[in-house]
């Protein structure tokens, strides 16, 4: 089933050759075509993924990416997933193929936060692609967020001190070798009948191997020469348009609601320098790595970072590692963004990663404030759950993660969407259908929450509302931010209003984990995005 892929290649159907002789690069139009045919592959890597997973979280809420990476492990091209799973493999993913011997067959399996990862549930699977030589010549890659990586609560992502509270850590550790998958690896970590997604995840990296196989077989010229100059345009892009941006030095601070262990207002600082060289991105005076899971990798900051640059450049250009090489970062060790093992980073991924896109765009505020919309949300209101044996075994252990959408902030030419996920996170919600198919929740509310937006001469978006009522014995843990210091407005626009977590109407910690019986109702009420303008 997992043969060597080299071996089923007299199946494939083969493209025309984009062009008829052998050039030294690739003219504007058939340079565009190639970079298109490598994203449609990430794309159908994701679609095979979603359509093979069996976990709502993969193939309802979309919590996944997929990504190409050449033979030196930089980002060659991505599909449009979650940008804080993309920008961390763009940032680690050299250091990785480097640390591993490569063969035709094998994929190599890792979730570790300092190797790389972001945070255990997120599992990265990447498998190598080799040339008629035998050179090694490139990467496919997908990073898919599992519900359950065995930790110490339901839904692996707890209210925890010690990266070993939060899971299974896997270093760099070969899943496929010579087309042949280990489930006795994958049964020294989980229970046999739990693979489905990692296979799933195998199942993505063949597809992509296959189309990728085509896209090369296909080029005029070699495949490392073609990446070279897609490479090389997406940096040249890159630097024109930070040269536009006014030179400077910009600074700001925003700060993170606690740890859950008594740490609060958690200091975000960034200064950013821009000038015709590139851009210094520097977290010096961020405050130190806590005793709470808010901390996070560099990886994860720099993921932060790329996203934002991002959204300065022209849409048309190629996202690859070219569009981020103008961009220097540095954070001080041991930092809440820079932290070191074994650090419990958690929800440093996906919390604090927020707040490392609000600093960052607070300080290019004051460069372009045209360019730059208020604070959105600024959390991905995380919420796990699971049933939990009682001493006679009578319940069902299941295991459950959602993140929740808000506002998303006002900007200089309209007013933020409502109920939407924004910035690091670009997954959906899981339909009320499916889960209350999948596991003993109902959902008794899920609405937008009206005037939850800041004010502004334009307005902020508005956050939601879902409750959840438990029809059997549960544990849950919140992982949210934004609940005692608000969403921020900017140019004059009014901050929006900060979100709540309610358990049977008394309010609740923006993190805490606890137990709920059947008929017990938790309320997630998210924030909504700052207004912009004064009216």
């Amino acid at each position: 089933m997992f043969g060597n892929i080299r071996d089923n290649e007299i199946f494939l159907p083969r493209w025309n050759s984009i062009m008829d002789a052998s050039p030294t690069e690739l003219d504007a139009v058939k340079l565009g075509l190639f970079v298109s045919r490598l994203e449609s592959v990430c794309e159908e890597m994701g679609a095979v993924l979603q359509r093979a997973a069996f976990s709502p979280n993969i193939k309802d809420r979309l919590d996944f990416s997929c990504a190409i990476f050449d033979a030196r492990g930089e980002l060659c091209a991505q599909a449009a997933h979650i940008p804080v799973h993309l920008g961390s493999m763009a940032y680690a993913m050299a250091d990785i193929v480097s640390a591993c011997e490569w063969h035709a067959g094998d994929m190599v399996v890792v979730n570790d936060p300092f190797l790389g990862g972001t945070h255990l549930p997120d599992v990265t699977v990447i498998a190598p692609v080799f040339g008629d030589e035998g050179d090694l010549l490139a990467f496919v890659v997908n990073r898919a967020h599992h519900a359950d990586i065995g930790s110490s609560t339901p839904g692996s992502m707890p209210l925890s001190q010690h990266l070993d509270e939060e899971g299974v850590v896997i270093p760099p550790s070969y899943l496929v070798r010579n087309g042949v998958l280990d489930y006795g690896l994958l049964n020294s970590w989980f229970g046999e009948g739990q693979h489905g997604d990692f296979i799933a995840q195998v199942s993505a990296n063949r597809s992509g191997l296959l189309r990728l196989i085509e896209v090369i077989s296909a080029l005029p010229l070699p495949f490392g020469a073609a990446v070279n100059q897609v490479q090389n345009y997406a940096e040249g892009i890159a630097r024109r348009r930070l040269a536009e941006l006014p030179h400077g030095r910009y600074h700001f601070t925003d700060y993170m609601d606690d740890d859950g262990f008594g740490n609060s207002h958690l200091a975000i600082a960034v200064s950013i320098e821009l000038g015709a060289g590139g851009v210094v991105v520097d977290f010096a005076g961020t405050s130190a790595q806590v005793a709470g899971n808010i901390n996070c990798p560099l990886s994860v900051a720099a993921a932060a970072v790329y996203y934002v640059f991002r959204c300065l450049m022209p849409d048309e250009v190629p996202v690859c590692m070219g569009l981020f090489r103008p961009i220097t970062l540095s954070a001080p060790e041991g930092c809440l963004v820079n932290a070191q093992r074994p650090a419990a980073v958690a929800a440093g991924n996906v919390e604090t990663s927020m707040r490392i896109t609000d600093a960052v765009l607070g300080a290019l505020a004051q460069a372009v404030p045209e360019l730059i919309p208020a604070a959105s949300q600024g959390s991905m209101n995380n919420v796990a759950m699971g049933g939990v044996l009682n001493a006679l075994n009578e319940h069902e252990v299941w295991n459950y993660y959602e993140t929740i959408a808000g506002g998303m902030g006002a900007h200089a030419n309209g007013h933020g969407l409502s109920a939407v996920q924004s910035h690091m996170t670009n997954t959906l919600n899981t339909p009320i259908e499916s889960l209350e198919m999948h596991y003993p929740l109902r959902v008794r509310r899920y609405a937008v929450r009206t005037h939850s937006g800041g004010g502004g001469r334009y307005c902020g978006g508005e956050g939601v509302v879902r409750e959840f009522e438990f029809l059997a014995p549960t544990q849950f843990t919140l992982l949210t931010e934004r609940r005692s210091l608000a969403p921020w407005g900017l140019a004059g626009g009014d901050a929006a209003a900060p979100g709540r977590n309610l358990f049977n109407g008394e309010g609740l910690p923006a993190k805490v984990s606890m137990r709920a019986g059947s008929g017990d109702v938790l309320t997630i009420e998210t924030p909504g995005g700052g207004g912009w303008g004064k009216v």
